[in-house]
């Protein structure tokens, strides 16, 4: 069995980063056929996953996120690939919820006078 760990600091509190897991578990049934459950808690949630050859969790608090993930026999060989695609899409996710709104800014020409 190969094992995958990633961990992930954040400034985002737990509210936003709960979404952010949200999100994250969405995409993993989505793209990835995975079972998710998701386990609310005052300080700390629990997101558990599994699919055929794959299970782990990824637990979110106010600060980080730890996923911990073991896979199967035949998905161990392609440990890295999935490592990196589950790393882009949690890095995304956060990049995303962290970054500020964009503002429109509205600009207004300047009148030319006339001679």
């Amino acid at each position: 069995m190969a094992d995958i760990l990633i961990e992930r600091e954040h400034a985002l509190g737990l509210h936003e980063a709960r979404q952010i897991a949200f999100k994250w578990a969405e995409q993993a049934e989505v793209e990835f056929g995975m079972e998710c459950t998701y386990e609310k808690g005052t300080t700390r949630d629990l997101v558990s996953f599994s699919r055929s050859g794959v299970h782990g969790t990824l637990a979110v608090t106010k600060t980080d996120f730890h996923l911990a993930a073991k896979l199967g026999f035949l998905l161990g060989a392609f440990k890295d690939r999935i490592e990196a695609e589950i790393v882009k899409n949690l890095d995304t996710l956060i990049d995303t919820q962290a970054a500020p709104p964009k503002v429109a800014v509205k600009k207004t020409g300047a009148k030319k006078k006339s001679a």
